[in-house]
C-alpha cells in the first residue's frame, strides 16, 4: 500500500462475560460492526477492521496492530456495555485521533414486543443489544483523565443521514490532514519586502501541518525554461486556448513566453513532487529570471486548477490554506480585499496573479498587462470571478508567539459589476453585513491574503482543526 494512502482503524467493543450468558448476542453485535465497516468502506476503502475487542489482552494486541498498520484515525464503535480497560490500551498505543461511534441499531426499542418476552435472560440480552450509550461516559471519563482527545458521534446505525454525514466529514477532514502531512510545499524566491504580515515561521508550519518544505531558486525555473521545445510551447498554447478565454489583444509573443514558463513549471513540480507552491521574485537586473516570473501567471493558474495551488507574494501560510481548501474539493483561490461596496453591502475581493480557474464563473479571461501593480514586469494575467453561490474563506493566521489558528467565514459569491483590470475579482456578501464582517475578520489579525473556495465547509474545517489540534474561529 502506498504510504500516502489514508488508513482508518475500526474496532468494536463488548464484554466477553456476556457471550456465554446471552445466546447470539456476540454474533448480532458483530453483524452491527460489519454494517459500520461497510458504511465506512463506502466513504473510504482503506479500513483496518480489528473486529470486536472484548478483553484487555485483545486491546493491547489491537493497539499494536493499529500502530503497525500506521492508521491515521480510529473509529471506536460502541456496540454494548464494555469495560474501559478493553478500550484504553487500543487508543493509548495507536496514538491517533479517536472518534466514538455511539450508534443505536434502531430508532427505539419495540417496548411492547420487548415486554411480551417471557424469558428474562433473553430480555437482558435484547436490552444489551441496544446498550451502546451505556459505557460512553465511562470511556469519556477515562480518556479525559489519561489525556486522550476524543470526539463523539451519537446517532443510529441505519436511516440516519445526519449521523453518517458527520462520519463522512470526519473522514474528509482526516484525508486533508493526511494530505497536509505528506504535502511537499515549494517556496520559490523570497518574501515581498515590507509585507510583514506574510512572514512566517517555517518550523511552526511543520509542527502544525507536517509535510515538507522545499526551498527553490528562481534560477532553477529559468534554467528549465531554456530546455522547453517549440513543440511543447505549441501544445501548451493550444491548452491555453481550450482552458482560457484568451483576449484578442494578447500577442503570440506573450503567449509563447507564458507557455514556455508553464511547461517549465510542470517540470519543476515533477522534479520535486510538489503539491503546492508559494513564490515571489523582484527579477531586477537578471533578464532570465525577470522573463520567467513575468510570464508565470497562466502556468500557475493551470497548476492551481489541477490541485497544486500556487500563492503569490511568497505567502506560505496562504499556500497552506489554499491546499486545505483544494483537498476538501472546494477549490481555494488566492484573494484579498479590493474594495467595499456599501451600496450593495458586498466586499470586493480578488488578487493579481494565479486564479483557481476550476471554480470560475464562466471561462477565465486572459488579458495583457503593461505593468503588474507593485511588481516589476509585464505580461499576461487572468481575470475571473468565483462561481456565484456559497463560498468559504479560510486564512491560516500566525498569532503573537507563533501559534497558528484557522480563521473561517462562510458567505456568498454574488453577481454584479467587477473591476475589469485583468485580475481575479469577485463580489462577496456575508450574513453579518460587509461592515461587520470586515471588522470581525480583521480583529483576529489575519494576513491580508486568504483562500476562497466554493461551498460552505466550515464544519469540515472545524473537524480538521480538531484533528490537527489547532483552534478554528468562525466569523460567520
Amino acid at each position: 500500500m502506498h504510504p500516502n494512502t489514508l488508513k482508518i482503524g475500526l474496532f468494536g467493543i463488548g464484554l466477553d462475560a456476556y457471550w456465554q450468558q446471552f445466546d447470539g448476542l456476540k454474533e448480532r453485535l458483530e453483524g452491527y460492526l460489519t454494517t459500520v465497516n461497510n458504511k465506512l468502506s463506502a466513504i473510504h476503502p482503506e479500513i483496518i477492521n480489528l473486529g470486536l475487542i472484548d478483553t484487555a489482552e485483545k486491546a493491547f494486541d489491537a493497539g499494536s496492530r493499529f500502530r503497525k498498520e500506521d492508521v491515521d484515525l480510529i473509529f471506536l464503535y460502541v456496540t454494548t456495555y464494555a469495560l474501559s480497560s478493553t478500550v484504553l490500551p487500543v487508543v493509548q498505543r495507536a496514538k491517533v485521533p479517536v472518534i466514538i461511534l455511539n450508534l443505536s441499531p434502531e430508532a427505539s426499542i419495540d417496548y411492547e414486543k420487548f415486554n411480551r418476552m417471557t424469558d428474562r435472560t433473553k430480555m437482558t440480552g435484547e436490552w444489551l443489544a441496544y446498550c451502546s450509550a451505556c459505557p460512553v461516559p465511562e470511556i469519556a471519563n477515562v480518556f479525559n483523565r489519561t489525556g486522550i482527545k476524543f470526539h463523539q458521534i451519537t446517532g443510529m446505525l441505519n436511516d440516519d443521514p445526519e449521523c453518517w454525514d458527520e462520519v463522512t466529514e470526519w473522514v474528509q477532514a482526516a484525508k486533508v490532514a493526511h494530505t497536509m502531512a505528506y504535502n511537499r510545499l515549494g517556496c520559490m524566491g523570497h518574501y515581498y519586502s515590507g509585507m510583514l504580515d506574510i512572514y512566517t515561521d517555517l518550523t511552526q508550519q511543520y509542527a502544525t501541518f507536517g509535510g515538507h518544505i522545499e526551498l527553490i531558486e528562481v534560477d532553477e525555473l529559468a534554467s528549465l525554461r531554456k530546455e522547453v521545445s517549440s513543440e511543447e510551447i505549441s501544445v501548451r498554447i493550444n491548452e491555453f486556448d481550450h482552458l482560457f478565454d484568451v483576449q484578442e489583444d494578447c500577442t503570440i509573443e506573450e503567449l509563447e513566453r507564458a507557455a514556455r514558463t508553464s511547461v517549465a513549471l510542470d517540470k519543476l513540480v515533477n522534479k520535486y513532487n510538489l503539491g503546492s507552491i508559494a513564490y515571489y521574485y523582484k527579477g531586477e537586473g537578471n533578464f532570465d529570471n525577470e522573463d520567467t516570473i513575468s510570464s508565470i501567471i497562466l502556468g500557475n493558474s493551470m497548476l492551481t486548477a489541477r490541485g497544486i495551488p500556487v500563492a503569490g507574494e511568497y505567502e506560505i501560510k496562504n499556500a497552506q490554506a489554499m491546499k486545505i481548501m483544494d483537498t476538501f474539493g472546494a477549490g481555494g483561490s488566492f484573494t484579498e480585499y479590493y474594495a467595499m461596496d456599501f451600496a450593495a453591502d458586498v466586499v470586493l475581493m480578488g488578487h493579481d496573479g494565479p486564479g483557481h480557474i476550476a471554480i470560475a464563473e464562466g471561462k477565465t479571461k486572459v488579458r495583457p498587462l503593461k505593468v503588474f501593480h507593485g511588481k516589476v514586469g509585464r505580461g499576461l494575467s487572468v481575470e475571473m470571478s468565483v462561481k456565484n453561490g456559497p463560498v468559504t474563506l479560510l486564512s491560516v493566521v500566525e498569532q503573537a508567539g507563533g501559534k497558528l489558528i484557522l480563521l473561517v467565514a462562510e458567505g456568498e459569491s454574488v453577481p454584479g459589476p467587477i473591476l475589469e483590470i485583468g485580475n481575479t475579482n469577485s463580489r462577496y456578501k456575508f450574513s453579518l453585513g460587509a461592515r461587520k464582517f470586515v471588522n470581525d475578520w480583521n480583529s483576529y489579525g489575519p494576513a491580508h491574503h486568504c483562500a476562497v473556495g466554493v461551498g460552505h465547509i466550515a464544519s469540515k474545517i472545524s473537524k480538521l482543526g480538531q484533528l490537527l489540534n489547532i483552534n478554528v474561529v468562525q466569523v460567520c
